[in-house]
């Protein structure tokens, strides 16, 4: 979706190669290096000092209630002045966070504990967005109506769209169609935007596609077939995005992130009590048309993270080869 020109927001640029210099560099990092714009203070126009925050969002549906946040003031009520930036995938963002272009960020669980796996030094320090654990849930897997995929097992041996490789849409993708009784090693996983999965499914590139919103209502809408809630049916009420920072700045100013924190679950709290404020800020968020704000499916916001549905996600993480270390599940939930 295009961006108003008003918001606050810039895309993100970042690299693979990019990801992969910081994985080389992240055993030997100078603790004596300053964080930049970490801890940057500033006037408000009533004079108090505010500290100047960069937060990665991702252009979906929940990263509204950030805007939603900083709109209403919530932030600034922390003393945080908050620059939301946008990136294409959670991954993306992690070499900004690791690197102190960005303080925070948001992103699936599932890349924060593939990349703690591979010794980058990040830290989740509040829960964020949630599956919803009954009824039609947030994301899901589409197809055509004559593409003759009738159950999650017909996606054997079919190509697949999912935004990133090896993350949560993979794992909980194969885990439902091995349960249908399907081969989820014969499926062809590809790495597409989701803005340009409905042009591709429509084109024949690809057989189904993993979505969220607004994806899946605009998919609903044009009289796709829904295959499969592959959250919901593997790992129901599992958090969809979690808030993370460095470690590094963990270490160099707790009470930072610990007050951050606070005004994350703040927003949340207040995100989930306002749904039609959340809906309302998708028009300008993603320059979304009011009457489709209006019908996509919210995920439920909250700080507190579901502990069995994260341990089902990352054992099958590790069952499926994409962790290669069991997750120590006190290390990796926040600190309360």
């Amino acid at each position: 979706m295009k961006e108003r020109n008003s918001m606050r927001t810039r895309m993100c640029v970042l690299t693979a190669g990019v990801l992969l210099a910081l994985t080389a560099c992240s055993g030997g990092g100078n603790d004596d290096a300053t964080t930049p714009a970490a801890g940057t203070e500033s006037s408000s126009a009533g004079g108090s000092e505010t500290t100047e925050i960069k937060m990665g969002v991702l252009p979906i549906v929940p990263s509204a209630a950030l805007q939603l946040g900083v709109d209403k003031g919530i932030f600034k009520e922390h003393g945080f002045d908050v620059s939301l930036e946008t990136g294409q995938g959670g991954a993306a963002l992690l070499p900004a966070v690791v690197s102190g272009q960005m303080q925070f960020a948001i992103s699936n669980p599932l890349s924060l504990m593939l990349a703690q796996d591979q010794g980058l030094d990040v830290q989740v320090v509040t829960g964020y967005s949630h599956a919803l654990k009954e009824g039609d849930d947030i994301t899901s897997v589409w197809t055509k109506p004559d593409s003759g995929i009738e159950s999650p097992a017909d996606l054997s041996g079919k190509t697949v769209a999912v935004n990133n490789l090896k993350t949560q849409g993979e794992v909980s993708i194969r885990e439902v169609v091995k349960k249908a009784g399907g081969d989820p090693d014969s499926i062809d996983f590809v790495e597409l935007g989701f803005p340009d999965m409905p042009a591709a499914l429509d084109a024949g590139n690809i057989d189904a596609a993993w979505v969220p919103e607004p994806f899946q209502t605009i998919f609903k809408d044009a009289g796709d077939k829904l295959v499969a809630y592959n959250y919901q049916e593997t790992m129901p009420g599992v958090p969809t995005m979690a808030v993370f920072t460095s470690g590094k700045l963990a270490k160099q100013d707790p009470e930072l992130v610990d007050n951050f924190a606070a005004a994350v679950d703040d927003v949340t709290a207040y995100a989930q009590e306002h749904p039609d404020e959340v809906r309302e800020t998708l028009t300008t968020f993603l320059d979304m048309k009011p009457e489709l704000a209006q019908k996509v499916l919210i995920e439920d916001f909250r700080g507190q993270m579901d502990r069995d549905a994260l341990q089902t996600l990352a054992d099958l993480a590790l069952q499926d080869g994409i962790l290669k270390n069991k997750v120590d599940m006190d290390t990796f939930m926040p600190k309360s």
